[in-house]
């Protein structure tokens, strides 16, 4: 994955769950394009691409990375409010079913203001995961599963993950 929009891992229940943080911070550029308010917002195409990470690090977690998953359809999302600078999200997200062509996903989506300590929710994602190396037979992928970037992989390892990656 060329750009990680999950900070860490904090918790996993193997071939059930797995919840993920990212911190919102002014460092990141994209913020810089999204002023609400004067306040820089997360895009929302963003935060759901986040929870699809969380969901599709499940999914391929359960085959030991072994097929490449991706994401092939955003059933339905909502998120209620913005997320800004100094916010953290969490992301949990649990599997709803899963067989050789894929997988479905809930993703459910909290908010911690900045200096707060409470988490309010603020969203939900249903999406749709493919196993593409038995769903689109006949298309030459590369033999290694190309979502292992460095920074995935560190992030795999912190969270104790990382000897199911198989790459």
């Amino acid at each position: 994955m060329r750009w990680m929009w999950i900070d860490c891992i904090i918790e996993h229940e193997p071939e059930a769950r797995l919840v993920a943080i990212k911190n919102v911070s002014f460092s990141e550029e994209h913020l810089h394009d999204y002023i609400i308010d004067g306040k820089p917002i997360m895009p929302f195409s963003l935060i759901i691409e986040g929870v699809a990470q969380t969901g599709g690090i499940l999914v391929g977690s359960i085959g030991r990375f072994k097929e490449k998953v991706i994401l092939a359809k955003i059933s339905k999302a909502t998120l209620d409010c913005d997320v800004t600078v100094g916010d953290t999200i969490r992301y949990d997200a649990t599997i709803e079913r899963i067989d050789d062509a894929g997988a479905s996903t809930v993703g459910v989506i909290d908010r911690r203001v900045a200096g707060g300590d409470a988490w309010e929710r603020i969203g939900r994602v249903e999406l749709l995961f493919s196993h593409i190396d038995n769903n689109m037979a006949g298309i030459n992928f590369p033999k290694h599963n190309f979502v292992f970037s460095d920074n995935f992989k560190m992030i795999l390892d912190t969270a104790g993950l990382g000897e199911l990656a198989c790459d």
